[in-house]
């Protein structure tokens, strides 16, 4: 069954309860509206009956009198409505009409009329023993009147039973149900009606995120289904527009990886090629004797160069796995990281001044910085060398400093710079800001900085880079201290 049927059938049932109990409640609310409007409109004409024709004697309470006249006027007036009346007097004895067979009230009756009680009953259809006519059902009201003398003493004068068809009553009954079913019905047609644009409207915006679900599972991750956040259904159109967006950017991500992936295998390729093809070019040399017997030392020479550079090549592309998979462990301790330094622009002075390159160390004599020494020294010396590499006739300033609860180290150059793009994927693997320098003499394989971004997030850390072209660029390096472990 589909669910816009199996909504209108949970709709229409709760619906068929409440007006089913809604009808037999008013139903019987209306029977019993009736009856007490009847009783009351009895004990009204009872009233009447006896201010009219009830006649007792101020200095003997005993004596009463009944105006047979004017009983006779509203006998005929009240037959006209269907009423009928008779009067008791206090012995219990039928004194109007007294031209048929009346028995007295019962003796229940008339001991609660005695107290002063007013009785409401209502009699079934039955035979008079009397002359065997049929008496049809009726409901009375029986009401006692008294009467208080001077000495406020209570006296019995009379009881009036006045009843109307019960027939009649059914009839105004009848009536009133009718109509109310007529509203029922219609109110089950609108009810029925509303219940099915209702389902229907909910169906259609289930089907629409059905229709979209379909979309992505075709592969389309763009999809997005509108929601104005106004209940639960929107609250899932919005959960899956998270998740196609969330499968958007992970197919994005994904396709980047795999480009990443390509250019890395390209680029290591071509790193490998350039040095084997060196070393092939001299090995085949050496063979065929091909290569002067002075140029053999050099040629040598030169196959061990290109040999250290793909050495490192691999190292680097395995340290750099390491250590992004965290398979590497740190032996945090506390130094100086300012004598580290000059040892690092010690080892680099060479490289520096090749490219007429000036390194000052900034920051004091004693900047304790808290990281695993071998790794800190690997930082330093790929950023270091980076900023080399990329600056001619410049200067390159390594400064330290204390920071709250951490150190802060800024490496700046006055390179050439990058653009915002080349920022955006400096820490790739293998990506080159320019180029044009991939064949240095230093073997730069685009490995250090990914290497030193890793390394950094490994001591929780943090790696910041400014840089415009043209004017250079800084690297700021933050390692936390020891409190903060």
């Amino acid at each position: 069954m589909k669910l816009v049927y199996q909504q209108l059938l949970a709709l229409l049932s709760m619906i068929a309860i409440v007006l089913v109990l809604l009808g037999l409640s008013f139903s019987s609310m209306t029977k019993q509206y009736v009856y007490q409007s009847t009783w009351t409109s009895l004990e009204k004409y009872a009233n009447s009956l006896v201010e009219q024709s009830v006649r007792v004697s101020s200095s003997n309470p005993q004596h009463v009198n009944f105006d047979s006249e004017s009983l006779l006027n509203s006998e005929v007036l009240l037959r006209n409505q269907s009423v009928h009346f008779t009067i008791y007097n206090r012995d219990n004895t039928a004194i109007f009409p007294d031209n048929v067979y009346i028995p007295k009230i019962k003796a229940n009756d008339w001991h609660k009329l005695q107290q002063g009680k007013i009785v409401q009953k209502v009699t079934d259809q039955q035979a008079h023993p009397a002359n065997g006519q049929v008496e049809p059902a009726m409901t009375d009201i029986l009401k006692p009147y008294f009467y208080t003398d001077q000495a406020h003493h209570k006296h019995l004068v009379a009881i009036v039973k006045v009843g109307a068809y019960v027939s009649n009553i059914n009839s105004n009954i009848a009536k009133i149900n009718s109509n109310l079913t007529k509203a029922l019905l219609t109110a089950s047609f609108v009810a029925i009606l509303l219940a099915f644009l209702i389902a229907r409207y909910l169906t259609l915006r289930i089907n629409r995120l059905r229709k979209a679900t379909n979309q992505v599972a075709s592969g389309n991750y763009e999809v997005q289904v509108p929601s104005k956040n106004r209940d639960e259904v929107d609250d899932l159109a919005n959960d899956f527009n998270n998740m196609a967006r969330s499968l958007q950017e992970s197919k994005e991500e994904i396709q980047r990886q795999e480009e990443r992936r390509k250019e890395f295998m390209a680029d290591a390729a071509h790193e490998m090629r350039t040095p084997l093809t060196t070393i092939n070019g001299l090995l085949e040399g050496l063979a065929y004797d091909a290569i002067p017997e002075d140029s053999k030392a050099q040629s040598i020479d030169l196959m061990r160069n290109e040999t250290k550079r793909l050495i490192r090549l691999v190292n680097e592309n395995l340290d750099y796995e390491k250590i992004r998979n965290n398979q590497i462990s740190l032996n945090k301790q506390q130094f100086n990281a300012i004598d580290t330094l000059k040892r690092l622009a010690e080892q680099l002075a060479q490289k520096a001044t090749a490219k007429n390159d000036q390194i000052s160390i900034q920051g004091g004599d004693d900047i304790k910085v808290y990281a695993d020494y071998d790794r800190f020294v690997q930082i330093m010396f790929n950023i270091t060398q980076n900023a080399i590499q990329f600056t001619e006739n410049g200067q390159i300033t390594i400064l330290a400093q204390r920071g709250y609860h951490e150190t802060i180290f800024k490496i700046s150059d006055t390179g050439i710079g990058m653009t915002k793009k080349q920022l955006a994927n400096i820490w790739e693997r293998f990506y080159k800001a320019d180029p044009s320098r991939t064949n240095t003499k230093y073997g730069e394989s685009g490995l250090g900085l990914a290497i030193v971004h890793q390394l950094v997030l490994l001591h929780n850390g943090k790696i910041e880079v400014t840089s415009k072209p043209g004017q250079g660029t800084t690297f700021t390096v933050i390692f936390p201290t020891k409190e903060t472990e």
